[in-house]
């Protein structure tokens, strides 16, 4: 057997190497060429936006309104998705004097009295996503409202509030509002700055106004979904 020489022994190491270092970067370039293929494809594919996961739904809003406050902001709403839009009634309307409807409020929330409706909603059961609006009444859910949410079952729904207050915020209402729902999905709710009848100031959603909490709500939708 005859022995190779250093020289030729060399040369087929570095033949060797050569064809190791094309194999590998042919592997290379055809995983790089993947990759960028699947990453364009994965930008091509359209981007489900959230508001398409309610795009089939049946929408309703509910609202109570006393100085047309929250009537407005439930029209803008309606306005920007789309919805049946349903004012709660009560069987007995309440007074038209401030002072005199601030305790009857408050004696009806002390007692749990919850006022008759007028307003029903027969097909309630057709209705996937119930938003329901009020005005702060005493720091807390106002009782036509409670009446509302004790005399159908909102099971299964989702339930998104929205307020108008006086400047104080909503106080218990949007949790009065999970208490009275526990087997719904409640979203995060919206609230503005309405009119403060104690001053006399009564409709502001009006003008300079009214394009702000446009612009408000677009924003809120947008984040919780719609």
């Amino acid at each position: 057997m005859i022995a190779s020489s250093p020289l030729k022994t060399n040369l087929i190491r570095m033949k060797t190497l050569a064809t190791y270092c094309l194999m590998l970067s042919t592997f290379l370039f055809t995983l790089t060429s993947c990759s960028a293929e699947e990453s364009t494809k994965a930008k091509e594919e359209p981007q489900i936006e959230k508001g398409e996961l309610l795009k089939d739904q049946k929408v309703l809003i509910v609202y109570l309104s006393r100085t047309k406050n929250t009537k407005a902001l439930a029209e803008i709403i309606r306005k920007e998705i789309g919805a049946d839009l349903v004012a709660l009634e009560l069987e007995s309307p309440y007074p038209e004097d401030y002072k005199t409807i601030v305790e009857q409020v408050a004696e009806e929330n002390e007692t749990g009295y919850l006022p008759p409706l007028k307003t029903t909603v027969d097909n309630i059961g057709e209705y996937d996503v119930v938003f329901i609006g009020f005005p702060t009444w005493g720091m807390q859910l106002p009782p036509p409202m409670k009446s509302f949410l004790n005399q159908y079952d909102l099971s299964g729904k989702t339930i998104v509030p929205f307020n108008t207050n006086a400047g104080y915020g909503i106080g218990s209402s949007f949790e009065t509002v999970k208490q009275l729902c526990p087997n719904s999905k409640i979203l995060e709710g919206f609230s503005t700055k309405g009119g403060v009848e104690r001053d006399g100031i009564l409709f502001v959603m009006e003008g300079k106004k009214e394009k702000q909490v446009q612009a408000e709500v677009q924003k809120w939708l947008k984040k919780i979904g719609f």
